[in-house]
């Protein structure tokens, strides 16, 4: 009796990566999607730069925005930020108003779009690997 082993583990591991990759984009999307819903709104240039991206060398998929102030709406500033700045400033503003501030309260768009949907993206991750 002669028996014969193929070793398919390569193509296993590459059809694996490929159904992650899958899913984390699946999940990518679907987080952009949530934190856009979540994200105030004035010119709607910070909703519009919420965006994703997948890393297949990790793997990992990341979301955020490119925007100087979203982690400031994300995580508020001044006395609402931790370890911020606990006096008042002032700033003058386009039309040349002033204003006095003691910040900004946080508004949360980007953890809640992940946190708040632990069990989704679970489930996206579970149907893909499954294939």
């Amino acid at each position: 009796m002669q028996i014969e082993i193929t070793d398919n583990s390569g193509l296993a591991k590459e059809e694996m990566l490929a159904a992650a990759l899958r899913a984390l984009e699946k999940c990518g999307l679907t987080a952009e999607g949530y934190a856009k819903l979540l994200c105030p709104v004035d010119t709607g240039n910070l909703r519009n730069s919420i965006t994703h991206q997948v890393e297949p060398t990790e793997p990992a998929v990341y979301i955020g925005t490119n925007s100087e102030y979203g982690p400031y709406v994300e995580l508020g500033t001044g006395k609402y930020y931790p370890g911020g700045r606990q006096t008042p400033w002032v700033y003058q503003d386009a039309k040349g108003q002033w204003h006095l501030t003691h910040g900004q309260r946080a508004q949360p768009y980007l953890k809640p779009a992940v946190a708040d949907h632990v069990p989704q993206y679970k489930a996206i991750i579970e149907g893909e690997m499954k294939g």
